[in-house]
């Protein structure tokens, strides 16, 4: 069947609970999937949710960090929460819909761990978590079957030179550095992949879902990377629908720096 998905790096899913309900009024995705949402379980705004009719929830919690989530209309049957990077940090949730683990379509949530502004793992720890984050979910994605499968998330990484505004400048910059995407594109090509967002808006075009709130004005000033992405396994590559980035969002009132990503399913 069709499917409508929604993935958004929120920067507090109470904060912001407000844009989260706009989205979903102009948007009605089936499943919506958020990224840093930073609160504990029992603090998640359910009731907005419910009374748009996203009724199945899953989610992996963390006070006041982190914390991916998954709000759908659509049932589901199996939930797997995954621990990389030697941390307990709320990172991941995946779910499967239709019948069965084994027959149905899995959806995974990714936060990806920023890595801090030192990309040097022996003088920056937060840097050296992400490279080791992002080594098991290559080793995740060559050992895991990849039938019907879409990953989507805050991956942290733009891994190609027209997902940032300056390739050449940010080479050096955490997100862009050849440790990170050399990591990303492996576990690309392990997990054989299709880069949504790619197949639609095609290189050399600029596409960003990210600008950084140190900008005075990040509009004018454009320099964006794309941080979030959707991608979906060799058999979904062809149902691949339109896929949007609101970057209008990124101008609400009290915003995330991260703007929404819709795609839509044959």
């Amino acid at each position: 069947m069709p499917i409508k998905l929604a993935s958004w790096n929120i920067n507090s899913v109470r904060l912001r609970i407000d844009l989260v309900a706009r989205l979903l009024d102009e948007t009605a995705p089936d499943v919506i999937c958020l990224q840093e949402t930073k609160c504990l379980e029992g603090q998640f705004p359910l009731s907005a949710f419910n009374a748009r009719g996203y009724t199945h929830a899953a989610m992996t919690c963390q006070k006041g960090y982190h914390g991916v989530a998954i709000l759908s209309r659509l049932p589901f049957r199996h939930v797997d929460r995954f621990r990389f990077g030697g941390k307990e940090d709320a990172r991941h949730i995946a779910v499967t819909f239709g019948e069965g683990k084994a027959d149905g379509v899995h959806l995974h949530n990714f936060y990806v761990p920023a890595g801090g502004d030192i990309p040097d793992p022996a003088a920056n720890e937060k840097f050296a978590h992400k490279l080791a984050y992002l080594d098991e979910m290559r080793s995740w994605t060559k050992g895991s079957a990849h039938e019907k499968t879409i990953l989507v998330g805050d991956l942290n990484v733009a891994p190609l030179p027209d997902d940032v505004w300056s390739h050449k400048q940010m080479l050096g910059v955490v997100s862009h550095t050849p440790a990170e995407t050399d990591r990303m594109n492996a576990i690309i090509e392990e997990g054989r992949w299709v880069d949504a967002v790619r197949t639609k808006k095609p290189e050399p075009e600029r596409v960003y879902t990210w600008w950084s709130y140190r900008a005075q004005d990040w509009e004018k000033s454009n320099r964006g990377r794309r941080l979030d992405h959707i991608w979906v396994s060799q058999d979904l590559g062809q149902r691949i629908g339109e896929i949007d980035i609101l970057k209008p969002a990124r101008s609400w009132e009290r915003p995330s720096d991260h703007v929404p990503l819709v795609a839509s399913f044959k």
